[in-house]
Formats: C-alpha cells, structure tokens, sequence
C-alpha cells in the first residue's frame, strides 16, 4: 500500500511515520510537509534513509504542488498537515483558514480526481467545544468551536463529510484529545511544562488551571490512526480518548511531584479569551468497532516523556530559537500586554 501522509515532520505526524515503518511493512509513505515553525526532520532521522520512507516538501493549500505528488500514485492518505496552536490563531486566523481548510479542499480534490481508496482526516476534540462537568461527547454531539483554530478544523471536518456524501470518497474522521509524549514542539501546556520544570523555569498556567484535558499518549493516538486506516468504515466518524479529563493544575503538580521540583514553580497567567473549560470524549465506538484501547497509562506516559526530554535536550534547544523564544515572551512573560493589544486593535 502506497500512503501519502500529510504532517509528518510534525509531532503526531512524525511519530506516526515512524510506528508506521516499524509495524507495517508492506506500506510505502510519502510525507508531504511545508515544514512550517512546528515542522521538524530532525525528528525523522533515524528513518529518513528507509527505502519505505519519501520526503517531500510542499504546501497542501497549494494545488498544483499537490497535483505533483498524486500523480505518483497513492492507495490512501493520512491527512494531519495542520495549523494547531489555539493562541496563534487569536492573533493570526489567515494561516489555519489557509492550511486547514483550503489545504483540506485541495487534499480532497485530489483524491477524489485519483481515485483514492481511503483518507483519513485527523481532527480534534476542540470542534465539540466546551463539555459540560460530566458530560462525554459522542460522536453526534453538535459543533460549537470556540476559537478560529476550532472553527477552521470544524469547517474541515464538514467539507470531508460534504465530500463523503456528494463525491463518495471513503474517508474517515477521527477527533482526539489532547497528545503528548516524544519530539513535541514545546509550545503546549506539557511539552513546555516539562521543558520548564527540567530547568528550574516557572510553569505558566492560564486563568486559575482548572481547565480539564484528557490526555493520550501519541504511540496510542498512533496506533488508532493506523486502525482507522486499515479498518475504519468510510463516512464515519470516530472518537479516541483516554476518557480520564484531568485539571491543567492537577498535571502540572503531578509533573512536579515526578522531577522532584517545587509547586513554587507554578505561575498563573492571563487566561485566554473564550478558553473552553472542559474537552471530554466517549470513544466508546471506536473501542468496540475497532478493539482499541489505550495501551499506556498518563503516570507512566508522563514518566517516559519526561525522560525523553531529559535524553533530548540538544534536540528541544533547537527548537527553541529566537522565534519560539518571541512567542513565548508574547504569550507567557508579557501576557497581559498581549491581551491589551488584541482588545485595542
């Protein structure tokens, strides 16, 4: 099987490439990635030289570029080439419209024009917006995005449906909460936590920390994507989550407690405008349909990415360059500056 894989020098992406090589090998993937701020090859390296493995650098909203790559031939597509970062959005909604919707429609397009057997469209569990205490949602729940990210990844989520209903082309839409673990930008609340925590930095926290995520571990979040292509039914939607929501102050202080560092460190910032409350997720049909479950437990996830990072240290540094470091400033240090310019402007 042939797969173009949209994303893959990202976070996700990338550790999906890498289980891919590893426990499929009759699969050929071809990574398509513009390599924006969040892409990374480094996080590729130890299998950039696989005969199974093809890089290819280009825009997905670009069409003609797109085209390029489709005539090559492909059986399925992985599309998680994306703008994801929810503050970046508040200040620039342009790139995630750019990306995340037209880059959809243009992915779209192209499968359908090729014939593709099956596209699986990564989105998320933020289009659900914000659940009440207690309340899981299934599959049918309606969309009420919160931000310009959300609403993008909505609006992609309606085009591939669209797509399904009009075109017939077999996709698949999976909407997961929140991922961590290996190669993850430290911009998100954990990555940028632990990266923190390791030296001694404060830990910023928005509005009081009471917040609820339910967290997954990638290799998890891997594997249900790889079941999704391999056996998920065309035009379905599908939930995955851990189904434990937990506090961002209650991760933060088991982080803590794990690296023997001080709550001290702990530092509430500004909250962000409309910040949802609360994501949770039944995934209740894709466990039954598809006989997955998470196989790693969040103490025991948080631990071994906590040691990655440690092991990795010159890999996070390069990361953090002059415009990371921008962003960060703007969003952390001065955050109550930042939230003065948006409402002024």
């Amino acid at each position: 099987m042939k797969v173009l894989l949209t994303g893959g020098a990202g976070f996700i992406g990338s550790n999906l490439v890498r289980l891919l090589l590893h426990d499929a090998p009759d699969l050929e993937i071809t990574n398509l990635d513009k390599l924006t701020y969040a892409g990374n090859l480094e996080s590729l390296a130890g299998v950039a030289n696989s005969p199974r493995y093809r890089f290819v650098r280009a825009d997905v909203a670009d069409a003609r570029a797109v085209e390029r790559v489709f005539a090559k031939g492909f059986d399925a597509v992985l599309h998680l080439a994306a703008e994801t970062h929810v503050d970046r959005s508040l200040e620039d909604a342009a790139p995630f419209l750019r990306t995340n919707v037209l880059g959809t429609h243009v992915l779209l397009e192209a499968a359908r024009r090729h014939g593709i057997g099956r596209f699986v469209h990564i989105s998320t569990d933020e289009v659900y917006g914000s659940a009440p205490a207690g309340a899981f949602f299934d599959e049918s729940a309606p969309l009420h995005p919160s931000s310009p990210y959300a609403a993008s990844k909505a609006a992609a989520d309606l085009l591939v449906s669209s797509y399904v209903h009009t075109f017939h082309v077999p996709a698949v839409i999976l909407r997961c909460t929140n991922n961590f673990g290996p190669y993850q930008f430290p911009e998100k609340l954990l990555p940028l936590a632990i990266a923190n925590a390791l030296e001694d930095r404060p830990l910023p926290v928005y509005g009081d920390g009471m917040q609820e995520r339910d967290w997954i571990y990638v290799e998890d979040y891997c594997r249900a994507i790889h079941l999704a292509l391999e056996r998920g039914r065309p035009g379905e939607i599908y939930n995955v989550s851990a189904g434990r929501p937990r506090a961002n102050l209650d991760v933060l202080r088991a982080l803590l407690a794990l690296v023997g560092k001080p709550e001290s460190l702990i530092r509430f910032v500004e909250d962000r405008p409309g910040h949802d409350r609360r994501y949770a997720l039944d995934s209740g049909k894709f466990r039954s349909e598809l006989a997955w479950a998470p196989q790693n437990d969040f103490e025991r996830a948080l631990a071994a990415t906590v040691e990655w990072n440690r092991a990795n240290a010159e890999w996070l540094e390069r990361c953090r360059s002059g415009a990371y470091r921008n962003y960060y400033r703007r969003h952390y240090t001065e955050r109550k500056k930042t939230l003065e310019r948006w409402q002024s402007s």
